[in-house]
């Protein structure tokens, strides 16, 4: 397996992610902790890590350091992210940080971090978190006044530690990913499914899920210690290999999962890939087909979505990129579900998290309600027939900072007729297609996304926007 030779710090308002031993240091990752406790009031922290071969020393020297700063630490072990946002709230914790680098090879890891509320940081209280970070907040500064005010003082005024125990989210979010689909219709079915954890996190709440649910399951990958067979972005490429044991195993569904669990890809019975933007989608699908209710979707994820959501009458709203954003606009909206096209579902009803557990059940149930087993086949052949493609342009410095909004303002120039949003980048709409392009924040690089139903459209659409960014001619608009 090979990895990419650069290895940069990735920090954000939502968390943090590098090279175990490179960038991301024991010493770094506790200044980034020592920034998120000084932001919290009182009460303890969730602690849970996926199945990364780094986890468990990250995770004994985070909860060294929380407990000396006189909070409780809440260890989950092995846990899959929105399990730890389940057991946030449940606990009343003060908040909760994962050890995860999601979908990145196995030498990274990073800190994802929650609110009390059991969801991913709001931009606001991540953003305060990151200039805590760079103004180097140092171990001592941990604590906020307002938490070493509250506590009992040990000797010479120093808090007293902290207790560890353990903390168990599986049974509860078995239960609440239970309650929302039809349990009844599952098990009368009994689907047979395949699934791949990628020797994440993602098995632990599975096996007790599909048992409850009366399905019968193959799991590959089922151990949690990190050592990937494939890279662990469930992507097309990365998992071609593991296809063929789909039909192998006489399974009705194949399921992917990122190492964390908090992202979904699906195949059908015969081994055809139909990917992570078809997740949401048909998420979207099943919960729609029982109830009504806005979605949020990001700006760039597969208007399928938009479109089913239009089928069914009700509005679907679009945000910015990232998970964060997505849980601010559903929280707006009183959306029933949310999402991102990479494979994330989010049902609040469950956690204000996405979750890969809540997409796999409402397929299930979509597949599974009226007389006969659906297949995913048929269900996937219904969705509304897009093409998507994406690009990316390394900028040379003459196109970067100043001129990059130059060269945006090119790019929308480039397709008169389409109606404008810089909500995040430049998305670009005209009737049946869009385009987005967004600049990378860790990389000198244009991300470019274009989806319509004519394939010719999108690279068309592409091709325009990569002549317009770049200064190349391009044939006029007719």
């Amino acid at each position: 397996m090979t990895h990419p030779l650069h290895d940069t710090l990735i920090v954000s308002v939502s968390g943090l992610r590098g090279v175990v031993g490179g960038s991301l240091t024991a010493d770094v990752a506790l200044r980034y902790a020592a920034a998120f406790l000084s932001t919290l009031p009182p009460g303890p922290i969730v602690i849970g890590r996926d199945g990364r071969p780094s986890g468990p020393l990250l995770a004994t020297a985070l909860s060294d350091f929380v407990t000396r700063q006189g909070r409780d630490v809440i260890d989950c072990g092995v846990a899959a992210t929105p399990t730890l946002g389940i057991v946030v709230r449940a606990e009343r914790a003060a908040g909760g940080i994962q050890i995860s680098a999601s979908h990145n090879p196995a030498r990274y890891n990073g800190l994802k971090l929650f609110s009390a509320e059991g969801r991913v940081l709001p931009a606001a209280a991540g953003a305060d978190v990151l200039a805590r970070f760079h103004a180097h907040v140092s171990a001592a500064s941990a604590a906020s006044s307002e938490y070493n005010a509250s506590q009992d003082q040990g000797i010479e005024g120093v808090p007293l530690r902290g207790l560890v125990r353990a903390g168990d989210g599986t049974a509860a979010h078995v239960r609440l990913v239970a309650a929302i689909v039809d349990v009844a219709a599952i098990r009368r079915q009994s689907p047979r499914i395949w699934l791949d954890s990628g020797h994440g996190a993602g098995s632990c709440v599975a096996r007790a899920l599909f048992e409850h649910l009366g399905c019968e399951v193959v799991i590959e990958g089922g151990t949690p210690d990190g050592l990937y067979e494939h890279e662990p972005e469930p992507t097309a490429e990365n998992l071609a290999a593991l296809l063929p044991h789909i039909p192998a195993a006489g399974a009705d569904i194949g399921f992917f999962q990122d190492p964390d669990a908090d992202r979904l890809a699906i195949a059908t019975a015969d081994g055809r890939f139909i990917g992570e933007e078809a997740t949401l989608a048909l998420a979207v699908d099943g919960a729609l087909t029982k109830s009504a209710g806005p979605i949020v979707v990001n700006c760039s994820t597969s208007g399928m979505a938009a479109l089913i959501a239009a089928s069914h009458g009700v509005p679907c709203h679009v945000s910015a990129v990232g998970e964060a954003n997505v849980v601010d606009r559903m929280l707006a909206t009183g959306a029933l579900l949310g999402g991102e096209g990479n494979g994330g579902v989010i049902d609040p009803r469950v956690v204000l998290v996405r979750d890969s557990f809540v997409a796999m059940a409402l397929v299930l149930e979509r597949m599974c309600l009226g007389e006969q087993l659906q297949t995913i086949d048929s269900l996937a052949r219904g969705l509304p027939q897009l093409v998507m493609k994406k690009t990316k342009v390394d900028l040379s410095p003459e196109i970067r900072g100043d001129a990059l909004a130059v060269a945006m303002d090119r790019i929308a120039a480039a397709f008169p007729a389409a109606i404008v949003s810089r909500l995040d980048g430049l998305r670009l709409d005209w009737p049946g297609g869009w385009l987005l392009v967004r600049s990378s924040n860790t990389e000198p690089i244009v991300r470019i996304v274009a989806e319509a139903t004519d394939a010719t459209v999108v690279e068309e659409a592409l091709a325009r926007a990569t002549a317009a960014l770049l200064k190349i001619p391009f044939p006029t608009l007719v």
